[in-house]
């Protein structure tokens, strides 16, 4: 059984050190700049590995619309009704967002939206996700104004430091 489990965990342990160079790599391209506290340099490196290009979004929208945190719509005549998300967008962008939004509100007390919706977030549990869902959407929409030079960090309500004193911890 040892001959049989031995290719195996080989292959295991090349994939794990080839994740664990990737993860550093993916770090090095962010650790030159300056990020939010609390959003982390791999969420950021992430975020635009899958975005690509910022700067194919010409408005707020079209960014709101790549995540998929949008409200569905229902209209007839003049009634409007929003309903839950519409889930149309990149999923690993939106989970990524999501949690990033919840170490946010804990490591970014001036952030914008975190004081738009901070009444709101004091309520029960299902209205906090349905809240999370919203910040995602306008975390969205403050990465493409701050990684399009539209904002600054500053403008935003978040302080920065730089990757490599957040992966130590310090600031």
């Amino acid at each position: 059984m040892h001959k049989q489990l031995e290719p195996l965990v080989k292959q295991i342990r090349a994939t794990k050190a080839q994740l664990e160079r990737l993860s550093q790599e993916i770090e090095a391209l962010v650790a030159e700049g300056k990020i939010p506290v609390g959003l982390g340099a791999l969420t950021v490196s992430l975020i635009d590995g899958e975005v690509c290009d910022w700067k194919r979004f010409l408005h707020r929208k079209a960014v709101g619309s790549y995540t998929g945190c949008c409200p569905s719509e229902y209209s007839s005549g003049g009634v409007q009704r929003f309903g839950a998300i519409d889930r149309h967008g990149n999923k690993h962008v939106r989970v990524l967002l999501v949690e990033a939004v919840w170490r946010l509100l804990k490591w970014q007390p001036g952030w914008h939206a975190r004081q738009k919706y901070l009444e709101k977030l004091r309520v029960g549990a299902s209205l906090k996700k349905k809240m999370a869902v919203a910040l995602a959407r306008q975390l969205a929409i403050d990465l493409w104004r701050w990684r399009t030079g539209r904002a600054t960090a500053a403008e935003l309500g978040w302080t920065v430091a730089s990757a490599t004193s957040q992966l130590l911890g310090t600031k």
